[in-house]
């Protein structure tokens, strides 16, 4: 993530990617990645498939802008909090995609009914309170939410994922979708079955080293 222009190209490609299959339809959802004392971050109001490098704003941690750039999303007051509390985390995923918000609007977390919520993290994937967009209230929220999470919905708003990198954050953000649809037709059928907690440790643990990650 050192080359600027490169980054900003990879912003773009993620936030396309996000809208062309269906995460956050229209112009909804934002994209950021961390950069140099703060973020790059996509603009507010602009159509993805229509943006240059140049479009990315830069962010700096207290939250200047510097001038001539385009405004950043009206929601970087939590893509900043959210890196603040997880320092080892690069990249950040908003979507408003349809069953995360769903959920979300009726203040559902998504619990342990399926082993892959450890994916996230822990044991559940949380729903934060509710507050206005673009607020220093959500931020706090999102922070709170994240602290020991690398997801979690906000109540009657979507989802957020974070990765170490955009493409982690882009995927997490397609599994946290897949699982709140998954939740959603589950709860149609009657109450969740719900793993054990001991179950759900040695899930965090095995996703530490799941994949090419693991040691052959």
């Amino acid at each position: 993530m050192s080359d600027e222009k490169q980054l900003r190209k990879e912003i773009i490609k993620t936030a396309v990617t996000m809208s062309q299959r269906g995460l956050s339809p229209g112009r909804s959802g934002n994209v950021s990645a961390r950069y140099d004392t703060g973020m790059l971050i996509t603009p507010t109001g602009m159509a993805y498939d229509q943006l240059k490098p140049s479009d990315i704003v830069f962010v700096d941690s207290d939250g200047g802008v510097m001038g001539g750039q385009k405004k950043p999303s009206s929601e970087w007051h939590f893509h900043l909090a959210a890196y603040a509390a997880r320092p080892d985390r690069n990249a950040l995923v908003h979507t408003h995609s349809m069953h995360a918000t769903v959920l979300a609007c009726a203040h559902e977390p998504i619990p342990a009914f399926h082993y892959m919520v450890a994916v996230a993290g822990g044991s559940d994937i949380p729903c934060v309170p509710y507050a206005t967009f673009g607020t220093a209230e959500l931020a706090a929220h999102v922070a709170n939410g994240l602290k020991d999470r690398d997801a979690c919905l906000m109540a009657n708003h979507g989802q957020i994922a974070l990765g170490e990198n955009l493409a982690q954050a882009l995927e997490l953000a397609f599994e946290v979708e897949t699982l709140a649809g998954q939740y959603f037709k589950v709860l149609l059928l009657g109450a969740a079955h719900i793993l054990p907690d001991a179950e759900m440790e040695l899930m965090i643990e095995k996703f530490k080293a799941y994949g090419q990650r693991a040691n052959l």
